[in-house]
C-alpha cells in the first residue's frame, strides 16, 4: 500500500470518528433538552460542617425558586453559585448538571483561623481576614480572642474589617495566630487571649497561675521567645506560681510581679 493511500485511509478514519463523536454529542444535547431536574446532589470539598446538604437545599428553595421538574438546560447555574457563594461560611461553589437529571453542587467552606468573642457577638476570621458569623451546626476548634476586641462587627456580619485601623489590627492578630499554629507549642499551651480596654493582649496558659501581658500583637516572635525564656530561666530559679503576672511587651525586658 503506497503512502498516499495510507494517508487517505487515516484521514477517512479520523473523519468517521469525528462524525461519531459529533453524533453522540448531538444525542446527548438533545437528551439534555428533554431531561428535567430530579433533585440536587451536594458534595463537600472539606471536612468542616458549617453547612449541611439540607442547608444548601433550603437556600436554593428560598432564594432560587422552583428547580425540581425544570429542564436541565434551563437551570441558571450562575445564579445557583451566586446564591450559595453569598453565605458567610461558604468560600465558593461549583454548580453543574449531569444526564441523570441532578443538579450537582460542590461546596468549598471557609476555613476559620481565629474566633472572636465581643460581648454577646461571636464571629470567625479566615487567613485572609474575611469575617463571617458563628454557625449553629458546627464550632471550629481555633484560638479564641475575647474582651475589648477593636472590631466593629454586628451580629451576622460577613466581609472585611471596616476601617484601615481595624484591618491592620486584624492582620496582626492573624499573623500572631499563624505564628502560634506553626510553632505548635504556643497553640497548644495558650488557652485564652483577652484584649484589655487599653489594647494590650493578655495570654493565659493552660497550666500555671501566671498570666502574660503581651501588649499589642506586634514583635510576636520576640515576645514568645521571652515567654519561653521565662519558663526555661526564671521558673527553675523561682519555682512555679511565684509570679502572678509576666510582662513581655517591653523591648529586651521581662517584668515579673508577684
Amino acid at each position: 500500500m503506497n503512502k498516499s493511500i495510507r494517508i487517505a485511509l487515516v484521514t477517512a478514519l479520523f473523519c468517521a470518528l469525528g462524525l461519531v463523536c459529533y453524533a453522540i454529542a448531538k444525542m446527548n444535547e438533545e437528551r439534555r433538552h428533554q431531561v428535567t431536574c430530579a433533585g440536587v446532589k451536594v458534595e463537600f470539598a472539606d471536612d468542616f460542617n458549617f453547612v449541611t446538604a439540607e442547608d444548601i437545599e433550603g437556600y436554593l428553595k428560598k432564594e432560587y425558586g422552583a428547580y425540581i421538574g425544570q429542564r436541565l438546560d434551563s437551570l441558571d447555574l450562575v445564579k445557583v453559585e451566586k446564591i450559595l457563594d453569598g453565605k458567610g461560611a461558604i468560600l465558593k461553589t461549583e454548580a453543574y448538571t449531569t444526564p441523570d437529571g441532578l443538579l450537582n453542587v460542590k461546596v468549598f467552606q471557609r476555613e476559620p483561623l481565629v474566633r472572636f468573642q465581643k460581648g454577646n457577638t461571636g464571629f470567625y476570621a479566615d487567613e485572609k481576614g474575611f469575617i463571617f458569623p458563628l454557625q449553629n451546626n458546627y464550632t471550629s476548634r481555633v484560638p479564641i480572642v475575647d474582651g475589648a476586641v477593636p472590631l466593629n462587627v454586628a451580629s451576622g456580619y460577613k466581609g472585611e474589617a471596616k476601617t484601615p485601623q481595624e484591618k491592620q489590627w486584624l492582620s496582626r492578630i492573624i499573623a500572631m495566630v499563624t505564628f502560634m499554629e506553626a510553632s505548635k507549642v504556643w497553640a497548644e499551651n495558650i488557652s485564652q487571649i483577652t484584649v484589655k480596654p487599653g489594647g494590650d493582649l493578655v495570654m493565659v496558659p493552660r497550666e500555671g497561675k501566671e498570666v502574660f501581658i503581651f501588649g499589642q500583637p506586634t514583635d510576636v516572635a520576640a515576645k514568645f521567645e521571652k515567654i519561653g525564656r521565662y519558663y526555661t530561666a526564671i521558673v527553675p530559679d523561682k519555682g512555679e506560681g511565684y509570679y502572678s503576672t509576666v510582662n513581655v511587651k517591653f523591648k529586651d525586658q521581662i517584668v515579673c510581679r508577684k
